[in-house]
């Protein structure tokens, strides 16, 4: 029967109607997140007259661009490389890739675009990972946007009547050049047809009309409202239907906001002539229950970390290690990293990871390079504690890099002189005197980097230091021998340089240290300052070795700071152990630490008539969990600043609000109850998201937020977005609370995290039950160990086996607990939704 219905209410809108609330399908999760990576794409049409193109991609969630990555020049097979997490309301429709290529001049061109529907990411778990080609972008099926709605059917001594009110509409596509429509709504039923009337230069339309059709003779009918943006020349732009089949307007009549749909259409297949896509999207959806429903499986856990060390290979800690694949331990590491943090544990659980690692190792120049759970797990933890005290150390050459564009090579294959021949204008150089330039540039960028680096033990983090301290007195334990005396710095130098620094030499963006990627000279220079450094944290035991023999040059430098990092690491280490690594506090991000800053454009509270852009100054903003301060620059004395917990709303301001693009607006209440609002103007997209996540992420936690809000401004006796006269009338826009970007500062949630890790037991229960408990022949011919080449149940003796046995059970016990609570709470949900009544 659903088969049967209108794409309009099949089946989204269709379940939402017969339950009576459009926004409670999905109401069983509690947290949403989407994990994007942009990959690469292929064969994209020329659109510049040199025969190439200039790509980058924009991605959207319903109506919210949520990213934008870089900007590919002269490219038509770009490679992004950009990954982003967004955590999401649970209402979420359509995630869109559009490929524009940018033009200095004019309009950026469209290429293409990628949809992809809620149902289509969460139809497999694992998620999509394919080539996709482009479609052709149909502007009747850009439609975004709701229309609320309340319908009637009603029965005289004429017969049948449906009676349609229709109240407003929200967040309408903008179809006129000014950024906004002019929209008026279509109401049809069989073969009658009414409109509403046209409200002249908005998205957020209110048009409080009551339309009344008469049944004709005939099978029922269905009820279909479009909406359209009236143009006085030319033709009418579509801007979104909702259409709702007879059984619905029998059972159930539509009341309530409803989300509008494209019309229905077959999906018309490029067939690759506009190129194609590399996506990777999964979809995370979590009902997290009640946090004593999680007890009983973080004890497990956290008893793991604290049992004598004899007992570490018996431990439910270790079971779910050898459950665990290389693709899910990157994921799993994090969540148990905040888990422990949370816990005041992460000193222990990072001692017991690597004491298992290390205890499995029997050749030292193997330790931690694989990508074991330890490796990951010590990964994770640096960047989550660490974020804060990498960008003190680097930012600054980082920084440097990026402004000078200084160009450098070292390998003669690479080197192009005629390029250098252009900068200069005196002829083409040697190849040695292009190397020796370019050697002067990276010791002058390297120098200031080591400085930094070994100058910064006062500023690494206590939980850092004393992980570091437990990791190397392990590996002195392990490995007493005189011949391997370097392994105990080796095995920190390779999580601190190889891991830590390097990477974010390499790509900074990843770490929030750039707000772009590096374009090509740029990247060239940044992979040869992190070559150097990782030859400084291998300690120059493979210095000399290899294919890239052309880094010669910079070997005096390099040997001359080995010595100083191994008298950096003794340092580094040679800290108080009694304090405890992760501390006891809950917070991953302290109040006082800021956890971003920049320049941005503050409009004045009452710019009393000035023209938009005199309105808007440059100041310095610096966000903590506590404050949002600013002032002219950031050394000046005297800061205004807004406390947090008065925000009420951080979202979006439509650009036709002050003519101006990427503007957001901070919502607080005074202490009398009055609402002000802040509007700040960002430099791009992608800052103006960061701050928007930055801002939510630190005002989650109170209380009275907004629940709508004006996406417009107050001007000329009018809100610009919905024309309502009044500055108090209430919001017409929905707010976005839930949006925001994940990352490093991402709060802890130990409900949401142990979740996660049932949700990993759960992918390898099967295996739990055969590997530990079913077939005792597999305790003595395990299966290989996919990254060490054996089993932790290899060789075990009977006592370890039993151990293991009995943690397997204990787990298996939690499980079906957890089971059974999510099955009373599902079953909770479906009787209130069955016993809800029916609306009139």
């Amino acid at each position: 029967m659903l088969d049967a219905l209108p794409p309009a209410v099949h089946p989204r809108n269709l379940d939402a109607l017969l339950a009576g609330k459009v926004w409670g399908w999905a109401a069983m999760a509690k947290s949403s997140s989407l994990n994007v990576r942009v990959v690469e794409g292929r064969a994209l049409p020329a659109q510049d007259v040199s025969g190439s193109s200039d790509p980058y991609c924009i991605v959207k969630v319903d109506d919210e661009v949520v990213a934008r990555t870089a900007t590919i020049w002269r490219s038509l097979s770009p490679f992004w490389g950009e990954e982003y997490t967004v955590h999401l309301p649970l209402d979420f429709h359509q995630l869109a890739f559009y490929v524009l290529d940018e033009d200095t001049v004019g309009h950026d061109d469209i290429i293409g675009k990628i949809s992809l529907s809620r149902e289509a990411i969460a139809a497999d778990p694992r998620g999509i990972d394919s080539w996709i080609n482009l479609s052709h972008v149909d502007p009747d099926a850009e439609v975004q946007g709701e229309i609320c709605l309340a319908v009637q059917m009603l029965e005289d001594v004429r017969g049948r009547c449906l009676r349609c009110h229709v109240l407003q509409a929200r967040d309408l596509a903008p179809r006129d050049i000014s950024g906004t429509s002019d929209p008026f709504a279509r109401v049809f039923w069989g073969s009658q047809s009414l409109e509403t009337s046209t409200i002249k230069k908005t998205r957020f339309p209110h048009w409080d009309e009551v339309l009344e059709l008469r049944e004709m003779p005939g099978s029922p009918s269905p009820l279909r409202v479009e909406l359209w943006d009236w143009d006085m020349v030319g033709k009418n732009d579509f801007l979104g239907m909702v259409e709702f089949p007879p059984q619905v307007l029998q059972q159930n009549p539509p009341n309530g906001w409803f989300h509008l749909l494209p019309f229905p259409r077959v999906e018309e297949d490029s067939g690759g002539s506009l190129g194609a896509l590399r996506l990777k999207v999964r979809l995370t959806e979590d009902r997290v229950l009640p946090s004593q429903y999680y007890q009983p499986l973080r004890e497990l856990l956290m008893e793991s970390v604290l049992r004598p060390a004899e007992e570490y290979a018996a431990s439910p800690l270790a079971v779910l290690e050898e459950l665990t694949s290389g693709d899910c331990r990157q994921e799993l590491a994090t969540k148990l990293v905040k888990l422990f943090l949370g816990q005041g544990l992460a000193g222990p659980f990072l001692d017991y990871l690597t004491r298992r690692e290390v205890a499995r190792t029997t050749d030292p120049n193997t330790l931690f390079r694989s990508n074991s759970l330890a490796s990951k797990s010590m990964e994770q933890f640096l960047k989550l504690v660490g974020r804060p005290y990498l960008h003190e150390v680097l930012r600054p050459v980082i920084n440097r890099v990026f402004e000078e564009r200084k160009y450098m090579e070292l390998d003669p294959c690479k080197m192009d002189l005629g390029r250098t021949r252009r900068i200069s204008f005196k002829g083409a150089p040697s190849e040695e005197h292009v190397r020796e330039v370019s050697l002067g540039l990276l010791t002058g960028y390297l120098g200031p980097i080591m400085d930094a680096i070994v100058g910064s033990v006062g500023r690494c983090p206590p939980a850092i230091r004393l992980a570091f301290k437990q990791l190397r007195q392990c590996v002195e334990e392990r490995f007493p021998q005189a011949e391997h005396e370097d392994v105990k710095n080796l095995a920190i130098s390779g999580f601190l340089f190889l891991r830590f620094f390097a990477p974010a030499i390499l790509t900074p963006k990843l770490f929030d240290l750039r707000d772009q990627h590096a374009d090509p000279q740029t990247s060239r220079s940044l992979l040869l300052l992190a070559k150097a450094v990782q030859s400084i944290g291998n300690l120059g035991q493979q210095l000399g070795q290899g294919k890239e023999l052309w880094m010669a040059p910079l070997h005096p430098f390099l040997l001359q700071s080995i010595s100083r990092v191994r008298d950096f690491l003794d340092q580094l280490v040679d800290v108080d152990g009694k304090e405890e690594p992760g501390g006891p506090a809950r917070a991953l991000v302290p109040p006082s630490v800021t956890v971003r800053e920049g320049y941005l454009l503050k409009r004045k509270e009452e710019p009393s008539g000035l023209a938009t852009r005199f309105a808007f100054k440059k100041r310095y903003f610096r966000l903590s969990g506590e404050m949002l301060s600013y002032s002219r620059n950031p050394e000046w004395q005297t800061r205004s600043s807004i406390p947090v917990s008065h925000i009420r709303a951080v979202e979006r301001v439509d650009e036709g609000a002050f003519q101006l693009p990427h503007v957001m607006q901070v919502v607080t209440q005074d202490g009398a109850g009055a609402l002000h609002t802040t509007y700040l103007q960002c430099k791009n997209v992608n800052e103006l998201n960061q701050w928007l996540s930055a801002l939510r992420k630190a005002s989650a936690p109170n209380p009275d937020k907004l629940a709508a809000c004006h996406p417009g401004a107050f001007r000329s006796a009018h809100w610009t977005c919905c024309l309502q006269a009044e500055r108090s009338a209430a919001g017409c826009s929905r707010t976005h609370s839930a949006v925001t970007l994940g990352d490093w500062s991402d709060p802890l949630d130990p409900d949401a995290e142990t979740q996660m890790v049932y949700r990993q037991l759960l992918l390898g229960r099967d295996r739990l039950r055969m590997k530990f408990l079913e077939d005792s022949n597999l305790v003595t011919t395990p299966e290989a160990d996919t990254e060490k080449g054996s089993s932790a149940t290899e060789g075990a003796c009977p006592d370890a086996l039993a151990h293991q046995r009995e943690a397997a059970a204990h787990l298996l016990e939690v499980l079906a607990d957890l089971d059974q609570a999510h099955e009373e709470f599902q079953h909770q949900e479906q009787r209130k939704v069955a016993l809800r009544p029916l609306r009139p």
